[in-house]
């Protein structure tokens, strides 16, 4: 600005002078720049240059997640309609059709807490007309394939009659996969109660799912042999059994199986309990 103020008809002399000062004054601009750059360098360490390189950096989606605090904690439900409800092949509705549902609460520890719920025929099973069980465990992978099930549930029938009806039982599982199939084993055991008469009840079982492949269908196989109060035999031993498919749709499935169970006529006359039953059952989980 100065340079353009100074006339064009200046002398050499005075151009000389006006240059001079011009230098003068842009070299105590400069230094007065400097100063003002130095104060602020040492009032901020962190450079524009630096600041724009983080900013230009892609952003690390699973750091940003960690970073937003995830608890770990996920929430499920699930509910079904079910044209009998069966408990280990013995039949708790009266062969008349259950609605039934719970809700999971569960760590990605593999920890978690849960309960279920069914309704019963109150005038054949003499439990009231609901099932509550409320359980919880631990479930997660020990090797690369098995995958193991431990926990307690706790058999609740809040409407009832007079008399002890409320059990409490303990299980655990291993389950293998072996390509598009699935095996589990397991057992459950509810130690001496004044529900169960007095003595105790085990459980064992295996279940069986092969995927067929490109489908949504699964094809299961249920094995099961109960020791104790839990039987309508005169030895107090059963076994139960079922085949059935599943075909599944988003988060419906829509399953189908053959069930049976062990009676005899003097513990279960007519079969009420105990006659093989096909069974159909619609569910979703969500």
């Amino acid at each position: 600005m100065l340079l353009s103020a100074a006339p064009a008809f200046a002398s050499d002399t005075a151009s000389e002078e006006a240059i001079g000062n011009d230098a003068e004054i842009g070299a105590e601009l400069l230094a007065a720049d400097a100063a003002l750059n130095d104060s602020a360098a040492e009032k901020s360490p962190v450079t524009v240059t630096a600041g724009i390189d983080r900013a230009s950096e892609p952003v690390d989606e699973a750091e940003a997640s960690a970073v937003g605090g995830e608890s770990g904690i996920t929430f499920s439900a699930n509910i079904a309609l079910t044209s009998e409800y069966r408990f280990r092949g013995v039949d708790l509705s009266g062969g008349e059709l259950a609605v039934q549902g719970g809700f999971d609460l569960s760590h990605s520890s593999g920890f978690y807490v849960g309960t279920w719920g069914s309704s019963l025929d109150e005038q054949t099973v003499g439990y009231g007309s609901t099932e509550l069980d409320i359980y919880g465990g631990w479930t997660g992978d020990l090797t690369d394939g098995l995958s193991a099930d431990v926990g307690v549930i706790g058999y609740l029938y809040p409407d009832a009659g007079p008399g002890d009806f409320d059990y409490v039982e303990f299980y655990g599982s291993l389950s293998v996969g072996l390509g598009p199939a699935s095996v589990t084993g397991g057992i459950a055991y509810a130690p001496e109660q004044d529900s169960l008469g007095g003595t105790d009840n085990l459980y064992l079982y295996t279940d069986v799912g092969v995927g067929i492949p490109n489908t949504p269908i699964t094809i299961n196989g249920h094995l099961g042999y109960t020791d104790g109060f839990l039987t309508f035999t005169t030895d107090s031993e059963a076994f139960d059994w079922s085949i059935g498919a599943d075909f599944a749709i988003g988060p419906a499935t829509l399953s189908a199986a053959y069930v049976g169970v062990e009676g005899d006529a003097l513990i279960d006359p007519g079969g009420v309990f105990t006659d093989d039953a096909f069974v159909v059952t619609l569910s979703a989980s969500f």
